[in-house]
């Protein structure tokens, strides 16, 4: 079963190159990240003649995750437990066959300071959700199931993942209270599928629309997929698809992915 995350920062925008990539690359399961859009306007039917069912939790305008897959799909979640409040939406759990998978859309965080040099709200939101977002993975390794949560994570884990690490000390993608929060999850029992078979530093999966950040290799790494052990147990390979990223109309994310044995 080959898995991949995409942030397609709008699927109306790229729906052309969606659907060139599930065609060329053929992924068994795809879990998108700001898609940007309502259910009702999801491209559902051009989705499903490329041979995948659909399942999405959207929001106008912004945000918003969706799991394409050409197995069945078996809803579960479609938020994040531990805050009735929140409304973004950016959390989608299903199972397929004997696998638990994820969409997960990690906010953002920045600007990380106020004027008066505290944390803004949005960092605050930031690390709080990370924070429910390791509870509930706590709870989902009780349950001993294989699952990859797969997303833009919105965080670089270590220097090695970002090209310029000076400049970005102070981004919520690298802070070190974010990098902190992470790293909980992943102690947690997690494996980061990419770094079990790609060692080498300054290998990215995100390039800035400005300054030629994609010609000049400027990127950073923030999209992951985390197994549970049951899952790491059957991993075969892992990767990112730059190819989508050089292409016309491109989103500034490129699709991650890894293959478990089925």
């Amino acid at each position: 079963m080959i898995i991949a995350s995409w942030n397609v920062n709008s699927i109306k925008a790229r729906l052309p190159r969606v659907l060139e990539w599930l065609g060329e690359f053929q992924p068994d399961v795809v879990l998108l990240q700001e898609i940007k859009t309502v259910e009702e306007t999801f491209p559902a039917m051009e989705i499903e003649d490329a041979g995948y069912n659909v399942a999405v939790s959207g929001q106008k305008t912004y945000n918003g995750v969706a799991i394409l897959s050409k197995r069945p799909i078996d809803v579960e979640r479609t938020a994040l437990p531990g805050d009735e409040t929140d409304e973004q939406a950016r959390y989608l759990e299903a199972l397929i066959g004997d696998v638990r998978v994820a969409s997960i859309y990690l906010p953002n965080g920045n600007p990380t300071r106020d004027e008066d040099g505290s944390d803004s709200q949005k960092y605050l939101y930031k690390l709080a959700w990370m924070e429910r977002l390791r509870d509930h993975v706590r709870a989902l390794l009780e349950t001993e199931d294989a699952f990859v949560l797969g997303g833009d994570y919105n965080i670089c884990p270590t220097d090695d993942d970002v090209y310029e690490p000076a400049r970005f000390a102070d981004d919520a993608l690298c802070r070190p209270e974010s990098r902190q929060r992470f790293r909980a999850i992943v102690h947690l029992g997690l494996t980061d599928a990419y770094r079990v078979f790609n060692t080498e530093p300054h290998r990215y999966s995100y390039w800035d629309y400005k300054a030629g950040a994609w010609p000049k290799d400027n990127g950073l790494r923030i999209d992951h997929l985390l197994l549970s052990p049951q899952a790491a147990d059957r991993l075969v390979k892992s990767g990112i698809d730059k190819t989508p990223r050089g292409r016309e109309k491109a989103s500034d994310h490129t699709p991650v992915w890894c293959e478990i044995a089925d």
